[in-house]
């Protein structure tokens, strides 16, 4: 529900930033480009390459954050792609990234800590890599960071030894998360904990807006799952509303409509709440009318605030020469005070590129301030009311706007990261317990079929844990298979209902090696591996 608030010192945003100017002359795909390339140079210039941590943003002085580093480990995978930089090196940079993380001591102590019961804190000294500023266990910031993490154990699929281990680290570290802890036995998931105060302070996530992955994630996880009423919990504070034409699930600043679908594709699919006759639509189409809504409220421009049109919109929380740091949205209106962001309107561009692109077209040529060395700044105001006359333009850029640029840029172009994204099987089994379910006659990333889902742990020594989904009840075998094709183990062999089931596969007696365990129900057959170890 917020956007990493942060105390920044008001002089230091009213600093007017000088840059190059920008070319004005380019084809569409010259200005996605540009655009999405020098964001990328934010993730691998403003990175410690000695433990791959990320600034916040590009002041001197700034800590990590960790949604950066999620941002950056799939801008990192884009770059590879774009050939801004080699495989090796990206293989390099995210293989440092993930033992900083994996190895980082954990602990409840008020120092000298990365994280605790598996998630992470929310600001992390670019040196030590251990918690700074006293900040919180953040759960929102721990799934953001692990929206780039499952996408780089994605993406980095080869059989070269570091590639292995990068999957290996990546299932390592986001298995470790003790989700359900964080519940604080309440059924939402709670926003933070800090070994001051605990859980003091800090609320249910419930309502929508960018944490919908945060609840994904949490339920698919197969070593520290929340129940599936934690989901009902989330869509309970959900708020339907009609402006400008426009009716939506509303969260007024954009990035609570992004965030999530930087990674998420529900462009196909739909829950219990979204499936309701009242609404039918996916949140994909939820977030078009949301960015819809948002031009239509700066085109209507009922504070009068200078420059706003339909080709110069987009509020979202930011940097504010008057506040220092503002959740920006509309509508309804929320804290609108002139101040418009970039990213909010270039990071919409795989909902809305009809309204998008001109957006940031119009930015790039007609307002050089605000362009720099990672291209687009965190904000702007061109009549800003504590000093009338004079254009504020942010001098920082920021990690979590650079970001989901990169990535929606790349969504929009390629679907890529959607793509190899919804494929991991801990994403898939969150889906389908949230009961998402695809549309009918498309090809959804989730469909109304079985499911057979990786184990954990996996390598296993003692026991491991086998969960599969099934779409509809049946007599159910699963057996555990040497790769001579022998039976080695019978686990189930009873007739079940529809719905999520687990077994427990015990490794004594079992010789050390691969392995493979198979579901069948009804002429199905589904397989997968697993590794034991002594």
């Amino acid at each position: 529900m917020f956007r990493h608030l942060v105390w920044i010192p008001l002089a230091a945003l009213l600093v007017v930033a000088i840059a190059a100017p920008c070319a004005s002359a380019q084809s569409t795909e010259a200005l996605l480009d540009t655009v999405q390339h020098a964001a990328f140079n934010y993730f691998w210039n403003e990175a410690n390459a000695s433990n791959g941590l990320i600034r916040d943003r590009s002041e001197s002085g700034s800590p990590a954050s960790i949604a950066a580093v999620g941002f950056g480990l799939s801008s990192i995978c884009t770059g590879v792609d774009r050939g801004w930089i080699t495989r090796s090196q990206a293989v390099s940079r995210v293989l440092t990234t993930l033992n900083t993380f994996w190895t980082g001591p954990q602990g409840s102590g008020t120092s000298g800590t990365i994280g605790y019961k598996g998630l992470f804190y929310h600001f992390l000294d670019m040196t030590s890599g251990q918690r700074t500023w006293t900040c919180e266990l953040s759960t929102i910031d721990t799934a953001l960071l692990f929206g780039g993490i499952m996408d780089a154990r994605q993406y980095f699929s080869g059989s070269s030894t570091d590639e292995i281990q990068i999957r290996a680290l990546a299932d390592s570290i986001t298995r470790r998360a003790d989700w359900n802890w964080m519940r604080n036995y309440n059924l939402g998931i709670l926003m933070g904990w800090t070994p001051e105060h605990g859980f003091s302070g800090y609320g249910q996530w419930s309502g929508y807006n960018e944490a919908m992955i945060m609840y994904i994630m949490a339920l698919g996880s197969p070593t520290h799952s929340v129940p599936v009423n934690s989901w009902n919990k989330w869509i309970s504070g959900y708020s339907w509303g009609t402006y400008y034409g426009q009716s939506y699930v509303t969260f007024p600043p954009l990035f609570g409509h992004q965030y999530s679908q930087c990674w998420l594709d529900l462009r196909h699919v739909q829950d219990a709440y979204m499936r309701n006759s009242s609404r039918n639509i996916t949140y994909y189409v939820n977030s078009q009318r949301a960015t819809r809504a948002a031009r239509a409220y700066c085109m209507a421009n009922p504070g009068g605030f200078t420059g706003y049109s339909d080709s110069l919109w987009g509020l979202t929380a930011s940097d504010d020469p008057i506040s220092g740091y503002l959740a920006h949205g509309a509508p309804p209106a929320q804290s609108d005070n002139g101040t418009l962001s970039p990213t909010a309107a270039a990071s919409s561009i795989a909902f809305t590129p009809d309204i998008c692109v001109p957006a940031i077209r119009n930015m790039y040529n007609s307002y050089p301030l605000l362009w720099g060395a990672y291209g687009f700044k965190d904000a702007f105001n061109l009549n800003p009311s504590n000093n009338p006359g004079v254009p504020w333009y942010d001098p920082d850029f920021l990690g979590i706007d650079q970001g989901p640029m990169v990535l929606m840029i790349e969504n929009y172009r390629t679907n890529a990261i959607w793509n190899r994204f919804m494929q991991h099987a801990d994403i898939q089994k969150g889906m389908q317990v949230a009961g998402f379910t695809s549309l009918a006659g498309t090809d959804g990333p989730v469909a109304a079929t079985h499911a057979l889902f990786q184990n954990a742990p996996n390598p296993f020594r003692a026991r491991s844990t086998i969960e599969y989904r099934l779409a509809a009840g049946g007599r159910v075998r699963v057996r555990v298979f040497d790769m001579a094709g022998r039976v080695v183990a019978s686990l189930v062999d009873a007739v079940q209902p529809a719905g999520m089931h687990a077994v427990t596969l015990d490794g004594q007696g079992l010789a050390s090696g691969v392995y493979q365990y198979r579901l069948e129900i009804g002429g199905v057959a589904l397989t997968r591996k697993c590794i034991r170890l002594k």
